[in-house]
């Protein structure tokens, strides 16, 4: 660890304000270099209260893999990075390079993100969390567990711990909070050419931490919101991360318990919903969520069975 790690870790676990000799003393360098090392992390956006006796910790919201990976009640390796293009083509990278799964790839900025049907969305340099799972799961391709159905499951249930709210999701991968979205999902198989068999599962993410209202595009100010809207978060995204994979682990041996909150939380059951499969528009009313994730719609001649590659639902009433 370097100077500036130690002492970050120090001030962290201080339950008290520590002197720079105090600092000095247990890292074993000496008062300027602490100093330096205090400089360096404020330069990074850690917030540390200077005393008259010496130094206290404040909560800051910038992006820790160790805090983050200490913390995940699963064996997982995390990255974190500055800025990426895209953490699920980051994520593919990491299989091609030979790295381990599970491993979580979060990034303070995304520079090209996007969603299903590859449309891109609203990113904010730390203002947002951009993230992507990479794991290697022993099932079958027809086997698997509804990954996006879990995925917004954890998510809207973390988010709602976090805020005391009652977020919603939009079938299937998106959180709705206030009637905004605030957050999208998006899960990817990679196969062995090969062997035509799975190999991989990468569940990408983007969630509007603390945008504030003003700093969407126009076009986005009426559709898009932030858990945070006013910019200035009462929690940090190391938080809400955390909470998120704990819960998503766990949820993975409990899909039942996953289901049924899904059902709860979707707000386009009992809606009149207009969609597009193949080339043709439909309007019906959404009935039901089967075992599978997919959506039963009643077109009153016929109920037809949606699954989320397929279709894209274009309104709600």
């Amino acid at each position: 660890m370097t100077t500036k790690e130690k002492v970050l870790a120090q001030l962290k676990q201080a339950d008290r304000i520590l002197s720079g000799e105090a600092l000095a003393q247990e890292i074993g360098v000496s008062r300027t270099a602490i100093w330096k090392a205090i400089k360096e992390l404020e330069k990074k956006g850690y917030h540390i209260q200077h005393l008259a006796n010496g130094y206290r910790y404040q909560p800051s919201d910038i992006l820790d893999a160790k805090e983050i990976q200490t913390q995940i009640q699963q064996p997982i390796e995390v990255t974190v990075v500055e800025t990426s293009a895209s953490t699920m083509k980051d994520a593919q990278l990491a299989v091609v390079e030979g790295k381990k799964s599970p491993l979580l790839i979060v990034a303070d900025m995304q520079e090209a993100p996007h969603g299903r049907f590859n449309r891109p969305f609203f990113a904010a340099k730390q203002q947002g969390i951009y993230m992507s799972l990479l794991l290697e799961p022993s099932e079958q391709l027809q086997e698997l567990p509804q990954y996006t159905v879990l995925m917004a499951v954890a998510v809207a249930e973390a988010i709602d711990e976090l805020l005391a709210v009652d977020s919603q999701i939009k079938w299937v991968n998106d959180i709705f909070l206030n009637q905004k979205k605030v957050a999208g999902i998006l899960s990817e198989a990679m196969t062995d050419v090969e062997t035509n068999s799975l190999k991989y599962i990468i569940i990408g993410m983007g969630i509007n931490f603390s945008i504030p209202q003003t700093a969407y595009p126009e076009d986005l100010k009426a559709k898009a919101t932030s858990l945070f809207p006013d910019g200035k978060a009462s929690a940090t995204r190391n938080q809400l991360i955390i909470n998120i994979w704990n819960r998503f682990f766990a949820l993975l041996n409990d899909q039942k318990t996953a289901l049924e909150s899904y059902r709860k939380k979707s707000f386009v059951l009992g809606k009149k919903i207009t969609f597009k499969r193949q080339d043709q528009n439909y309007i019906g009313t959404a009935v039901a969520i089967t075992d599978t994730g997919e959506l039963v719609v009643d077109l009153d001649t016929e109920r037809m069975t949606l699954s989320s590659g397929e279709i894209s639902l274009s309104s709600i009433q």
